[in-house]
C-alpha cells in the first residue's frame, strides 16, 4: 500500500488560549509540529501537545520559529546566526523539557522561508537540529521545503523530507503563492482532499494557474490554524483511504 505523512501544526497557543482544534487535529494527522515558545506555546500547551501524541499514537515534531511572538513567527528578524542556532536550540530544549520525543524538525513562519532560501539561516537552523540529534542518540530529521535547507542538512549529515501545502497556493515555479494575495489560502474541504489525493499518487500539485507542477513529498501540510483546519483534515483522510493510501509517520 502506498502511504504518505499527515501533518499539522500544532500547540500553537497564544496568551492561554489555542489557535486551532488540537484534540481534533490530533485524531486526524499522523505527524503534529508543535510550538515550542518561539512565535507561540507556553510549557502547558507542549505538555498538553505530549499528551496528545501519546493518545493519538502521532509522531510530534518540533516547530521552531524566531524569537517573534508579537508577530507570530512571520517577522524575519536580523539575526547573527550564532544567535538564531542558540534561539532554535533553546526552543528543541523546552519542547523536550516537556517530554516531547521528537521526531523531526519543521521550522515556522518566516524562519521557514528564510530557512528556504538563505544558506547561512538554512546552516543556523541545521546546526541547532544536530545539537538536538547529539542528545538524543539519533539524527533528526528536518521536515521543509527549500533548497538551502536541503543543501545545509545534506552537509551536515541530517535528512531532509520535503512536504507539500495542501492548503497553500502554489505558482507556477513551484514556490508558495504570498500570503495576502490572491489564491494563498484555500479553505474548501472537498478541493484540498483532491489535491492530496493527487499529490499522493502522483506528486503533482495544481499552481494557480493551471498548470501541474511536481511537488515530490513524503508529508503533506494542512495548517491546523485555518477555520477549516479540521474539515479538511478529515476530508483528506476520507480521500486518501478511499484511494487506497495508508496515512502514516515516515519518522
Amino acid at each position: 500500500m502506498a502511504t504518505i505523512d499527515l501533518n499539522a501544526d500544532l500547540g500553537e497557543t497564544v496568551e492561554g488560549v489555542p489557535t486551532a482544534d488540537d484534540e481534533a487535529m490530533f485524531a486526524v494527522v499522523s505527524s503534529a509540529s508543535v510550538a515550542c515558545g518561539g512565535h507561540a506555546g507556553d510549557a502547558a500547551s507542549m505538555r498538553e501537545a505530549v499528551d496528545r501524541a501519546r493518545r493519538f499514537g502521532v509522531a510530534l515534531g518540533a516547530h521552531p520559529s524566531f524569537p517573534d511572538r508579537a508577530g507570530f513567527g512571520r517577522v524575519a528578524l536580523p539575526l547573527d546566526p550564532d544567535d538564531l542556532r542558540a534561539a532554535v536550540d533553546a526552543q528543541l530544549a523546552d519542547l523536550a523539557a516537556a517530554g516531547a520525543d521528537i521526531r523531526y524538525v519543521k521550522p515556522h513562519g518566516a524562519l521557514y522561508h528564510a530557512a528556504g532560501s538563505d544558506p547561512a539561516v538554512a546552516r543556523a537552523v541545521a546546526a541547532a537540529v544536530v545539537r538536538l540529534s547529539d542528545r538524543v542518540g539519533r539524527a533528526v530529521p528536518l521536515l521543509a521545503l527549500g533548497d538551502a535547507l536541503a543543501t545545509a542538512a545534506a552537509e551536515i549529515g541530517l535528512p531532509f523530507v520535503r512536504e507539500a501545502f495542501l492548503d497553500r497556493g502554489y505558482l507556477a515555479d513551484g514556490g508558495l503563492v504570498p500570503r495576502g494575495a490572491p489564491g494563498a489560502l484555500l479553505d474548501d474541504p472537498a478541493r484540498v482532499a483532491e489535491r492530496a489525493v493527487l499529490l499522493a499518487r502522483e506528486g503533482v500539485v495544481q499552481a494557480v494557474d493551471g498548470k501541474l507542477v511536481r511537488a515530490d513529498a513524503a508529508s503533506l501540510c494542512v495548517h491546523g490554524d485555518s477555520p477549516s483546519a479540521v474539515a479538511m483534515a478529515r476530508a483528506v483522510r476520507a480521500a486518501l483511504d478511499d484511494a487506497g493510501v495508508g496515512v502514516r509517520a515516515p519518522w
